[in-house]
């Protein structure tokens, strides 16, 4: 048999030597050349900060360092697995023993060999989501608490409350304060002993969840010295991608491995920190510096993505920010046009202008795939979906699910559908199961009852003539209570059946099943201000059920050609992406910035930060958008207030784009391209007012500059 043998080289060979001159900018290159110690890499948006990190690891490990040696942390496995190949192409070998991946990653490797410090057996299992969620169910049917009433928050909620204060390293009674306000403040401690008997659990069945990878990684190194060393005098290199991302936890691992070599290089930026509400905390980076003494920054100010014009506006807008690292992006590429500012009358008119643009830069040369439409919050996009749908233009929704196909929005919508049409069994069966006692033999026993009536005031009536539980029965008297309220509306009446429903039992149903409560009720919210644009029920049921169904790929007679759709997205999914051309839209306040920031005004400067993340995803095309008019529940027509982060900026930065709509614009506007006739709508309240006797034009700039608080309709 004839043998063959590989060769396991833990070195690259030096026959080949990068040219790091030739591949770096002078930014980049110092960092490569000059990383050693405690280093700061601020790497501005489209900076080359991934490249830096690669060239950097290719660099030590040319230079003679042992890979295993080396500790390079991100923050996706997809970030990771590149990095990884592209040190591998770069230096034309497999440097083995490269300690590469997430946080999370690395800290399973870790405690799978030391986990008997922690007493737990090397062979321990992960838990997912799913699985958390199971063993959380067990500990309070094992405390014998009743989790099942619709009053009591569910395991997802307990979950998310125990995971943000790990996280955040924050007391769960401080959490629930800060973020579930809405709970009753007896449940604090409730929710205490179910974590306590939680974390017992999952020790004696030797089980850890992702946070477990975290705090107990952590634990490791704060409870044995030795582990500690030992960790500590192996990775002499330690690199770290999206440190601004960080929470506190992390940065303690990191300040622990780091300890005895001392060599700790950071890379983030700054104005990009903005999930602070998965526990992120952007003093990790602000206090880098102060933590570690000597420390050295780099900053990477060479921007290579996006056009001079679209970097001045992120350059002047993030200079409103107080706590922050001074930083200007340079421009790479040739000079393009100035981002547009476009107001239009309201939100179905920005829907419009917005498809109506994507499909002439088809026309243009452009692909879908170029363009993306971004939002602060998801109901946002609502307009911006049925247009989309009506045009037949394909679109996915980047991270997450489509506004009209999220549950909370489909069963409100299911109410709506009994209304139109009792004869509706998967409507009926969807409203049922929301309610206490319900499950889906009563909703089944309940329907058969229902479906022999004749119309819709007697298939209520016999919600309340069905033998059932004691429990249930309470539930069909409410639900019976409900939709005859809902029959009897007749003002607005798909606005105010939603406000109805919302203010009913379902918004005690969404605060006890859902974390992100709060964001499902403003979805709703929303959902009623838009619908106050429709008379005919059907017409709006017709709406949303065409945004449920649709698919682009899937349109009868449509042959799919290469794959090809538009992105929605918010701006937190978008965090990280590019396109050559981008919609960013709803500039208004109370939207973005979010309203919170008038409860917490320390909240403004994040805000600001998804604005400069925002902008500085464009590549060539920039296009600002937000509704004059916005519909409300409670104030009807308002006058909306553009953006703080519009206001604030010179005019010099954007492109005044006047959209004319022979209902909405004269014909003498369009002579004037600088000008917008704000006298047809007759529904600009005091604005409207205070024009009388003056010239019925103004500058389109001062227009936008001269709406405030004070004008709006109360």
């Amino acid at each position: 048999m004839k043998q063959y043998k590989l060769h396991q080289e833990t070195f690259c060979p030096d026959k080949f030597k990068i040219d790091y001159q030739a591949e770096l900018n002078k930014e980049q290159l110092d960092v490569v050349l000059h990383g050693e110690g405690s280093c700061l890499v601020l790497a501005g948006a489209g900076s080359g900060k991934t490249r830096t990190l690669v060239y950097r690891v290719a660099y030590l490990i040319e230079k003679g360092i042992n890979p295993k040696n080396i500790l390079l942390v991100t923050f996706t496995n997809k970030a990771a697995k590149e990095m990884l190949n592209r040190v591998e192409v770069l230096l034309k070998c497999q440097p083995k023993g490269l300690w590469g991946g997430t946080f999370h990653h690395i800290g399973n490797m870790i405690l799978r060999r030391y986990a008997k410090v922690l007493g737990y057996n090397s062979k321990f299992n992960i838990l997912d989501q799913e699985d958390s969620k199971t063993l959380l169910k067990a500990v309070m049917g094992e405390l014998n608490l009743n989790y099942k009433d619709k009053y009591f928050p569910k395991p997802d909620v307990i979950q998310a409350i125990i995971s943000f204060s790990s996280n955040s390293q924050k007391p769960i009674e401080q959490v629930v304060l800060d973020k579930y306000g809405y709970l009753d403040p007896k449940l604090i401690s409730v929710i205490e002993l179910v974590n306590k008997e939680y974390q017992k659990k999952k020790f004696k069945t030797n089980v850890m969840d992702f946070d477990d990878l975290l705090t107990n990684w952590l634990k490791l190194l704060k409870k044995d010295k030795e582990v500690k060393n030992k960790l500590a005098s192996q990775f002499k290199y330690i690199l770290v991608d999206e440190y601004q991302d960080t929470n506190k936890i992390q940065s303690e691992i990191i300040y622990e491995l780091g300890s005895v070599h001392k060599n700790i290089l950071v890379v983030g930026d700054d104005c990009q920190s903005i999930y602070s509400f998965r526990a992120a905390d952007i003093n990790n980076i602000l206090s880098f510096p102060e933590r570690l003494k000597g420390t050295k920054i780099f900053k990477l100010e060479t921007n290579y993505r996006s056009s001079p014009e679209i970097l001045k506006l992120a350059n002047c807008s993030i200079t409103y920010n107080l706590n922050q690292y001074q930083k200007v992006l340079q421009p790479v590429l040739a000079s393009k046009q100035r981002p547009a500012l476009v107001p239009l009358k309201d939100g179905e008119q920005q829907a419009e202008f917005i498809c109506q643009r994507i499909l002439e830069l088809q026309e243009e040369g452009s692909t879908l795939d170029d363009m993306a439409v971004l939002f602060r919050s998801a109901f946002q996009a609502m307009e911006m979906e049925l247009e989309l749908n009506k045009r037949n233009i394909p679109y996915q929704m980047r991270g997450g699910i489509k506004f009209f196909e999220q549950a909370h929005i489909k069963d409100v919508v299911a109410f709506l559908k009994i209304m139109a049409n009792y004869h509706d069994e998967l409507a009926w069966k969807r409203v049922l199961l929301l309610n206490d006692g319900v499950g889906p033999a009563n909703a089944e026993r309940v329907w058969q009852e229902i479906k022999p009536n004749e119309n819709l005031k007697n298939a209520i009536s016999s919600l309340v003539k069905i033998s059932v539980s004691e429990k249930v029965t309470r539930s069909l008297e409410k639900l019976n209570s409900l939709l005859n309220t809902l029959v009897a509306q007749e003002k607005d009446f798909i606005a105010t059946a939603i406000k109805l429903i919302i203010k009913s039992e379902y918004e005690i149903y969404l605060k006890a099943n859902f974390e992100n409560a709060k964001d499902r009720i403003e979805d709703l919210n929303q959902l009623a201000n838009f619908a106050l644009q429709y008379e005919k029920l059907e017409n709006f049921l017709s709406d949303v059920t065409l945004s449920q169904s649709f698919k682009g790929e899937q349109i009868e007679g449509y042959q799919e050609g290469p794959d090809e759709s538009l992105v929605l997205s918010t701006i937190h999914q978008a965090k990280g992406l590019e396109w050559k051309c981008v919609f960013l839209l709803g500039l208004v306040e109370g939207q973005f910035p979010h309203y919170k920031i008038y409860e917490h005004p320390e909240e403004i400067e994040e805000e600001r930060r998804l604005f400069y993340v925002a902008v500085t995803r464009a590549k060539d095309e920039l296009y600002l958008t937000y509704p004059i008019i916005s519909f409300s529940f409670t104030t009807g027509e308002n006058i909306n207030k553009p953006s703080s982060f519009i206001s604030e900026l010179d005019d010099n930065l954007f492109e005044p784009w006047q959209v004319n709509e022979s209902s909405y614009a004269s014909d003498e506007a369009s002579e004037d391209e600088d000008v917008i006739d704000y006298d047809k709508p007759a529904r600009l309240g005091p604005l409207r007012e205070a024009s009388r006797g003056q010239d019925k034009k103004i500058r389109k700039h001062e227009f936008l500059r001269s709406i405030t608080y004070d004008d709006l309709e109360e």
